[in-house]
């Protein structure tokens, strides 16, 4: 086939065989950004959203997300998640960026949890905003860094 490793020569799926491969220590950063009004900013950073803290609730999804990312994604191997941390930052021009780190010692990498903990933190802001700001986006899902494994370290040259 495409030399994909999720498809086997005749090209059906498959779930990638890693039970051979020794359980290391990985980790994976992805970062994303959630455009918002001005005025929905100051209601987050004041917490007078009628739903409560916008923040906080983002963070507490973008966990639980990271930890049923099997169950979202295809073929993505569960994973017993060692940690997993969510980093939200508004910048005055309406931007809220959100950073999920995840690590685990496992046969096959974590990156998957952190792009699926950014993905879900960003939905719960838009649906815990968009009663005040319908024009909210969500976007520049990215890995910014991953560690451990046969490939090794990344790290996104900007």
């Amino acid at each position: 086939m495409s030399g994909l490793s999720h498809f086997d020569a005749s090209g059906a799926s498959r779930m990638v065989d890693v039970g051979h491969k020794p359980a290391t220590a990985r980790m994976a950063r992805a970062s994303g950004r959630v455009h918002v009004a001005p005025a929905t900013l100051a209601m987050i950073r004041d917490r007078s959203l009628s739903k409560g803290d916008v923040l906080e609730v983002a963070r507490l999804a973008g966990i639980m997300g990271a930890k049923r990312t099997s169950e979202l994604i295809p073929l993505c191997h569960p994973l017993p998640l060692d940690a997993v941390e969510i980093d939200l930052e508004l910048s005055d021009d309406g931007t809220i960026e959100i950073v999920a780190t995840a690590r685990v010692t496992a046969r096959t990498g974590v990156e998957m949890e952190a792009l699926v903990a950014v993905s879900v933190a960003g939905l719960t802001i838009y649906d815990m905003c968009k009663s005040v700001d319908r024009g909210i986006t969500i976007g520049e899902i990215r890995l910014e860094e991953k560690e451990g494994g046969k490939s090794g370290h990344y790290r996104r040259h900007t």
